[in-house]
């Protein structure tokens, strides 16, 4: 379609003159061709947007993979190290119980030494040292034998006792939470 300006005064009026079809035809292609490009621009958008989607999925996903990596390699060094630890401790157990047999056998001449002092202060240490690492005893006393705790040394004949019942403790046992160290060695009744 053509357009021709007209004078009229100091304005300048567009009015459309009637063209050949063929401008007509070109005006329609143009309207479709402005159709066409709306629709593949929103097409286009609609895809960014999935895309956008999809990468924001991804970015959760991956962040949610990650912190539960952190947890777990967290949990993996603390189980590391009480792992360490509780070695470190299997290794003192033995020189507590020496401490125990010693003051246990002591003759009582020798309970006013001064140095005895000193080895009864060291022996403290080392029991505050376990306590710290919330080492525990396990307990024998008047407890009814249980394998994953205690280790069977003699099974006897006692009176005063049901079967199953620990009779004596022979060497102490020792746990780390849940963990045990070391198992209690004892005199089982029969």
């Amino acid at each position: 379609m053509a357009i021709e300006r007209k004078k009229t005064g100091e304005q300048v009026i567009p009015v459309k003159v009637a063209g050949s079809s063929e401008e007509a035809r070109n005006d329609a292609e143009a309207e479709a061709q402005v159709e066409t490009a709306d629709d593949a621009l929103e097409v286009q958008l609609e895809a960014a947007q999935a895309q956008a989607e999809e990468y924001l999925d991804q970015l959760q996903r991956t962040a949610a993979q990650f912190s539960n990596y952190k947890k777990r390699i967290e949990r993996e060094q603390a189980q590391f190290t009480q792992l360490a630890n509780a070695a470190l401790i299997t290794r003192l157990l033995p020189i507590a119980d020496d401490f125990e047999r010693a003051f246990e056998t002591m003759p009582p001449n020798l309970s006013k030494v001064t140095w005895l002092d000193g080895l009864l202060l060291i022996y403290r240490k080392l029991q505050q040292v376990l306590e710290q690492e919330e080492v525990e005893a396990i307990e024998t006393q008047g407890e009814v034998f249980d394998p994953l705790l205690h280790q069977a040394v003699t099974y006897e004949e006692a009176e005063g006792f049901e079967e199953g019942q620990i009779i004596a403790e022979v060497q102490k046992g020792y746990r780390l939470g849940e963990r045990v160290l070391r198992p209690s060695m004892v005199r089982v009744a029969r």
